[in-house]
């Protein structure tokens, strides 16, 4: 007879299965615990009524195989493949997997719609998730709000028991199509070979639920969805006035009944990203020092040594002649002159005369207005001099952005105050120094044009906010730093 699954088995010698979790029409979800590595896990377990048939059992191999060559903050992590078998003669087959804390999509839409900033925001995380399963050749097959977690860290893609690759045929042994009918792309009807379109679909459906309660074509059968495309009207977002007129375009082209009119999955996520970023906080401001450009110089812009923590510093070299060291000591001395002049003006005011100075604004360069009494003239001619900037850096765009290693500098400034305030994470912020030197480099020696790699850039921030790795207000920031480093001069 069959070991029935219960509290307290142990499945290979290693799995030790506490509560059932979940079910569904294939499999059973338990939380077990990996008594080798002592941590606790999930297992999906193939239902018993279907363990005894191979293909089933080739299914799960199956999809955990897939499953595994994906690793991606959006995608559940599986950490392993198993068959124990019973004193009968059957095989339990089972998939580990990551154990998640958090509420499945579909349970949070029984409540009613999202806000529009976190259906976006739920939409471009999926989106991105099946951009990478997508550039492994692989088609999910059934994004719905029951296979997507929503947990402390974003989303998660659940179940990629349907999963096929790209060109498989899209039905099964029988000619049955698989998924769910009301999230199914309409050229799954027709037996078409699986393609990413047909997750950008399904994607479209998921986020026009996710913004108005319903499913654009409400169905529950196969018979009920081919009646419901051939004679429901268009779907439109036309009740959502505060909606983003590029989120419901990128909406609804998903949607598309031409594959070929739908855009990427990549395609999707870069269009809702830029709406996905919390707004900045009006009365945070972060003052980060702008390193000082020398003196008249011509500047030629050189990538500096690594900095001992791993980051990258940019600096701004000119010609080492005797003209040019001259210049920096007549700098330097009047620079001097000046302080000295400031301190003694300062010490001749009394405390109720001194000026009162009004509060700089939180958002934007701007030059602070001095209220200071004239400094004494120098003798000598003058010439400029090179002074730190407190510029708050807010991630405002400047209407002149400067040049690319003055842009770079004030991103990398910006990681250094972040890591310092405890709001980045020190190896996103490696990881951010990393991508933004290769972009320097890159876009520097003529490898590749500035858009690509700061594109790249962007879209790490979001993944790693989507981590948890920076607070939303510093991605914010990062965000429109990074898009001012786009429009630099190169």
């Amino acid at each position: 007879m069959k070991a029935a699954l219960h509290p307290g088995r142990l499945l290979a010698r290693r799995y030790r299965l506490l509560d059932q979790i979940g079910a569904g029409g294939m499999s059973v979800i338990w939380r077990a615990r990996d008594e080798v590595l002592d941590r606790a896990v999930a297992l999906k377990v193939l239902a018993p009524s279907l363990a005894a048939d191979a293909r089933f059992r080739g299914m799960v191999r199956d999809e955990a195989r897939a499953a595994a060559q994906l690793v991606h903050p959006h995608l559940t992590s599986v950490h392993d493949y198993g068959e124990t078998v019973d004193p009968d003669g059957s095989i339990t087959s089972f998939v580990v997997m990551e154990l998640l804390s958090g509420e499945e999509l579909k349970l949070r839409l029984t409540e009613g719609p999202l806000p529009w900033t976190e259906a976006v925001q739920v939409g471009a995380q999926v989106a991105d998730a099946l951009a990478a399963a997508h550039r492994l050749g692989i088609v999910h097959r059934d994004i719905t709000p029951a296979n997507v977690m929503m947990t402390g860290t974003g989303v998660k893609v659940l179940d990629f028991g349907i999963a096929t690759r790209i060109g498989a045929p899209d039905e099964d042994e029988d000619g049955e199509t698989f998924g769910t009918p009301a999230y199914v792309a309409p050229e799954r009807l027709d037996g078409a070979p699986a393609q990413p379109s047909t997750d950008v679909y399904s994607l479209g459906v998921l986020l026009y639920e996710a913004l108005t309660g319903r499913v654009p074509y409400p169905a529950d059968t196969w018979e009920q969805l081919s009646a419901a495309l051939a004679t429901g009207p268009p779907p439109t977002l036309a009740d959502l006035p505060d909606l983003p007129p590029a989120v419901a375009q990128t909406c609804l082209r998903s949607l598309a009944r031409n594959p070929a009119d739908r855009p990427t999955a990549r395609q999707v996520a870069t269009a809702l990203r830029d709406h996905s970023l919390p707004a900045e906080p009006s009365t945070a401001t972060v003052r980060v020092p702008t390193p000082p450009l020398p003196p008249q110089s011509p500047a030629v812009a050189t990538e500096a040594p690594a900095a001992p923590d791993g980051g990258t510093s940019f600096a701004v070299s000119e010609p080492t002649s005797e003209s040019g060291w001259s210049r920096r000591r007549l700098a330097l001395a009047l620079g001097l002159v000046l302080a000295v002049g400031l301190t003694l003006a300062g010490v001749a005011l009394l405390p109720d005369q001194q000026p009162t100075r009004r509060a700089q604004p939180s958002a934007g360069p701007v030059e602070t207005p001095s209220t200071d009494p004239p400094t004494p003239e120098p003798s000598a001619p003058s010439a400029p001099t090179a002074t730190p900037s407190t510029t708050p850096t807010t991630g405002a765009p400047t209407s002149n952005p400067g040049t690319l290693t003055e842009a770079a500098n004030r991103v990398d400034g910006l990681i250094s105050a972040g890591l310092s305030a405890g709001e980045i994470r020190d190896d996103v912020a490696l990881d951010l120094r990393n991508e933004l030197r290769n972009l320097t480099v890159a876009v520097g020696s003529g490898r590749e044009d500035l858009a690509p790699p700061v594109a790249r850039l962007r879209e790490k921030v979001t993944v790693r906010l989507g981590e948890g790795g920076i607070s939303p207000a510093y991605a914010s920031r990062l965000d429109a730093a990074i898009a001012e480093l786009g429009a630099t001069r190169v």
